[in-house]
C-alpha cells in the first residue's frame, strides 16, 4: 500500500506525518514560524520532506486559508501575517518530485469525518465552531473544494444583517455572531470580563449574561445547519471545535434546530476524529483523487 506524507498547516503548529491507507506513524510537530513568516514556512517545509524523504509516493497538505491554484491566502489576509499569498505548491514541489495535493484544513477535517462514518449518507457537512467557524461540505460523496478554494466557508454566510463586521469586511456573518472570537470580544466588555473557556463555565452554572452569548452562538450555528439542509438537503452534520464541543453546546444546537419546521432539520452529531482530522482526511483524499486519475488513465489507454 502507498504512503503519504500528510502536512498540516495551521496558525501556530505545523504537524506532519506518514500515513498508510488509515494508519498515522512517525507523526511530528513543530511551531508555525512567526518571524519571516514566509522563508520561514518555507524552510519548515524543506526539513519536514527531506526527514522523510524516500518514505512517501505522495505529499497531501491542509492548511488554514483558501488554496487557490496553489496560493495560499485567505477572506481576511491579516490572519495569515507575512503568509499572505504564499506559493505553498511551488514551495513544497521545490522539494519533492511526489504528486502533491491541496486543501483547506476543514475540507480536510470534513473529509475524515466522512470517512470514518458507520452509516454512510450522500450529502454532509462538518462545522468546526473554534476561533472562527469553518466547514466541508460532501455531496453527492464528494468533497466540495471550488475552482477557486472557497467551497465551506460557510462561516461567512449571513447571521444578521445588523450585526458587527467580520474580519472578511462584510457585516454579520455566523462567524461574527457565533465563534470563540465573538464571544470573546463580547465578554471583554462585561463588568467582570473572562475568557470563553470561563464564558461557558457561567453558562453551566446559569449565570445570564453567558447564557445570553452563548444561546446566541448556538442559535447561529442552528440556523447556518437550517440552511445547508434545506439548500442542499443534507443528511449528517458533525460538529466540532473548541466552541462546537464545549459542555453543553451541542444539546444547546438542537434544541434550537428541533424548533424549526422538519424540513430543516438533521441529525447533528459530535466530532470523532480529534486533532490529526486534518492529517488523515488530506492523506485520504489525495490518496482516493490519485487513485481516481489513474482509473481514468488506464480506461482512456483502452480505448
Amino acid at each position: 500500500m502507498k504512503c503519504c506524507l500528510a502536512i498540516d498547516i495551521g496558525g501556530t503548529k505545523i504537524a506532519s506525518a506518514l500515513i498508510t491507507g488509515k494508519i498515522i506513524e512517525q507523526r511530528q510537530q513543530i511551531r508555525t514560524p512567526q518571524d519571516e513568516a514566509a522563508s520561514g514556512m518555507s524552510q519548515a517545509l524543506a526539513d519536514i520532506i527531506q526527514q522523510q524523504q524516500g518514505m512517501f509516493d505522495s505529499v497531501a497538505v491542509a492548511s488554514t486559508g483558501i488554496i487557490n491554484k496553489g496560493i495560499l491566502t485567505a477572506l481576511n489576509p491579516k490572519n495569515l501575517g507575512g503568509l499572505a499569498e504564499f506559493p505553498l505548491l511551488d514551495t513544497i514541489a521545490e522539494y519533492t518530485a511526489a504528486p502533491i495535493g491541496l486543501l483547506n484544513d476543514v475540507q480536510a477535517a470534513a473529509y475524515a469525518e466522512y470517512q470514518l462514518l458507520t452509516k454512510k449518507v450522500e450529502n454532509f457537512v462538518f462545522i468546526t465552531v473554534s476561533t472562527g467557524v469553518g466547514g466541508g461540505i460532501i455531496l453527492n460523496g464528494k468533497l466540495q473544494t471550488g475552482p477557486n478554494g472557497i467551497a465551506g466557508h460557510i462561516g461567512h454566510t449571513l447571521a444578521d444583517p445588523n450585526g458587527p463586521i467580520c474580519g472578511c469586511g462584510r457585516q454579520g456573518c455566523v462567524e461574527a455572531i457565533a465563534a470563540g472570537r465573538a464571544i470573546e470580544a463580547t465578554a471583554a466588555k462585561w463588568d467582570d470580563p473572562c475568557e470563553p473557556a470561563e464564558v461557558f463555565a457561567r453558562f453551566r452554572q446559569g449565570v445570564p449574561q453567558a447564557v445570553e452569548v452563548v444561546q446566541r452562538s448556538a442559535r447561529g450555528i442552528a440556523n447556518l445547519i437550517a440552511d445547508l439542509v434545506i439548500a442542499n438537503d443534507i443528511q449528517r452534520v458533525v460538529l466540532g471545535g473548541s466552541v462546537g464541543l464545549a459542555e453543553g453546546y451541542l444539546p444547546l444546537v438542537n434544541s434550537y434546530l428541533q424548533q424549526l419546521p422538519h424540513f430543516y432539520q438533521t441529525e447533528v452529531v459530535p466530532a470523532a476524529c480529534g486533532p490529526d482530522a486534518g492529517l488523515l482526511g488530506a492523506a485520504l483524499w489525495w490518496q482516493n483523487e490519485l487513485a481516481a486519475k489513474q482509473k481514468n488513465r488506464k480506461n482512456f489507454n483502452k480505448r
